[in-house]
């Protein structure tokens, strides 16, 4: 079954990630998010998958939440949309295996998936 991990390179904990699946001996499919955006049904497949909320998911840190008002924003679909517009605020990295999926954060966290 294949792997995908969503990946940003310059993030460490995706580096780190993406090297734990190499090391366990899964070849991922890469996807730089930030490049290669997820579709809205995307986000709610992985959002699906790893059985969280979309706020769950989200870098509330990033300027462009605050910007935007994401806080204040009660509707599941605003974020979704939001996300695929904006895949910065995506949490990085995400990583999918069939039916599940798992925050790398800690990169740990993704070995439960393999």
């Amino acid at each position: 079954m294949s792997v995908t991990i969503y990946h940003n390179p310059r993030c460490s904990k995706s580096r780190a990630t993406l090297a734990l699946l190499e090391e366990n001996g899964a070849a991922p499919n890469v996807v730089e998010y930030l490049k290669d955006a997820p579709s809205a049904d995307e986000i709610k497949s992985i959002l699906k998958k790893l059985g969280l909320a979309p706020r769950e998911v989200m870098r509330k840190g990033e300027d462009t939440y605050k910007e935007q008002g994401l806080a204040d924003e009660t509707s599941d679909e605003a974020l979704i949309k939001a996300m695929a517009e904006n895949p910065i605020l995506i949490e990085r990295p995400i990583v999918v295996k069939g039916n599940k999926a798992a925050i790398g954060r800690p990169p740990e966290n993704v070995l439960a998936i393999l």
